[in-house]
């Protein structure tokens, strides 16, 4: 059948996808080369490039049989199946023939995934909901990618076990930041949830008895309609902060339980008790802090920024914040992309706790212009009347940011009388490297 074909190497063709261009496919057409029969025995499948999946959930996916009559067309239609699942982020395959058998390799690289986060599905824990997307999904282990087909068929799992559970709710799913990790989750929620958080308990007995942690439920958390994402929220942006101030710099919060008394058999109650578990740890000491990639400023001058001294209560807070003290003073003079990277570790026997920190500086910045949208030109020129950095001169970062706010919170500081019709401004620093230059954007709406 592939007489005309057969060769040393036998025939391959090699077909590339990428995200930006899932259809722009058949590469190897532009080579001469005999006609390929209709049809061919798929002999073999391979597999290259995992990392969390099997071969055999691969091919599963790619919906490819062995032992099947196929044809280019049929490989192409598997390759951009493996692409539209969201899994991977390039599908790459050649094949090849012999006799009247084909065998084909895909290439692959798996696509980046995140967690799966479920926010006010309250009549299930997580493990269910896990169990009724890996129903339908095998492979699924906790994370989706970003988008794709399974994304949708893991939200369509749900749908029907909510359905066969009598739940006549809207499902929604949406990529968004995690509460409570860097990066991101896929949030699965139902559209108006029947349930109110009551009340919230911890475990640890110090959250309750501060007034500021008492405050700050009442105002962001009870009475609200019951959602993970605000109580994790809470925790992450107003009770970690409690604790690692006080040196607990290893707390761990959560996570928030739904605790229920009596019958677990009868309908659950609109009102939610919440119940927190934490895990303070140690009170850790601050030891020392060591710096490399540092030219522009001294050891002194960062180490100054830092706030404790050895021996102190490593007040979380106040650290972290020294960070940011460090990027600013960065900023002052002139070094936008400047990267400070702490790394703590931990001495749990001694509970101290020491920083190493790697600083790139980057390029230092000198000032070329600035765009002005939504004024009228007399408010343009009153404005570059006080605009604090002369044109060639280092940047001054700090010195923006302060004009900034005079202009989003005091404008008549800068316009005086002059009647001014904008709510927000919009800014944004636009650089360029190799220049070592910025400009600066202003939008006045």
């Amino acid at each position: 059948m592939f007489a005309g074909l057969k060769s040393a190497l036998g025939l391959a063709a090699w077909v590339t996808l990428s995200l930006c261009f899932p259809f722009l496919v058949g590469a190897g057409k532009a080579r001469a080369q005999a006609p390929v029969p209709a049809t061919a025995v798929l002999s073999e499948i391979r597999i290259q490039g995992l990392k969390s999946l099997s071969a055999d959930q691969v091919i599963a996916l790619s919906q490819l049989r062995k032992g099947a009559q196929v044809q280019k067309a049929d490989l192409q239609a598997a390759a951009d199946c493996l692409l539209q699942t969201g899994l991977f982020a390039k599908v790459n395959y050649n094949f090849q023939t012999k006799a009247e058998e084909l065998s084909v390799t895909f290439q692959l690289e798996e696509s980046p995934r995140v967690p799966v986060y479920y926010d006010n599905i309250a009549w299930f824990g997580d493990s269910e909901l896990n169990d009724a997307i890996r129903a339908k999904l095998p492979f699924f282990d906790g994370t989706l990618p970003d988008g794709g087909a399974v994304v949708d068929q893991a939200a369509d799992a749900l749908k029907e076990f909510l359905t066969t559970h009598n739940l006549n709710v809207q499902l929604e799913h949406e990529l968004l930041a995690s509460p409570i990790a860097e990066g991101n989750v896929q949030r699965f929620s139902v559209q108006q949830s029947p349930f109110f958080i009551a009340s919230v308990d911890f475990s640890d007995p110090s959250a309750a008895a501060s007034h500021a942690v008492r405050q700050a439920l009442a105002d962001s958390v009870l009475g609200k309609p019951f959602s993970r994402m605000t109580i994790d929220l809470f925790l992450a942006e107003q009770l970690r902060p409690f604790y690692i101030q006080k040196g607990f710099l290893r707390v761990k919060l959560g996570p928030p339980e739904i605790r229920l008394t009596g019958d677990p058999n009868k309908k659950l109650p609109e009102q939610l008790p919440i119940f927190v578990p934490i895990k303070t740890g140690p009170v850790y000491r601050f030891k020392d802090v060591t710096w490399s990639g540092n030219a522009i400023l001294s050891t002194i001058t960062l180490t100054n920024e830092i706030g404790p001294k050895p021996s102190d209560v490593a007040d979380g807070m106040q650290i972290e914040g020294a960070w940011d003290r460090v990027r600013e003073e960065y900023g002052h003079r002139g070094y936008l992309d400047a990267k400070v990277d702490p790394v703590a570790t931990f001495d749990d026997q001694a509970t101290t706790v020491s920083y190493a920190v790697s600083v790139v500086e980057g390029p230092q910045y000198h000032y070329n212009s600035l765009v002005l949208t939504g004024l009228s030109l007399i408010a343009e020129k009153k404005l570059q009347e006080v605009w604090p950095v002369q044109a060639g001169a280092v940047f001054d970062k700090q010195a923006f940011e302060q004009l900034l706010t005079k202009l989003q919170t005091r404008p008549a500081d800068v316009f005086g009388d002059l009647p001014l019709h904008y709510e927000t401004v919009g800014h944004w620093l636009r650089t360029d490297a190799a220049k070592h230059q910025v400009d600066v954007l202003l939008d006045f709406k």
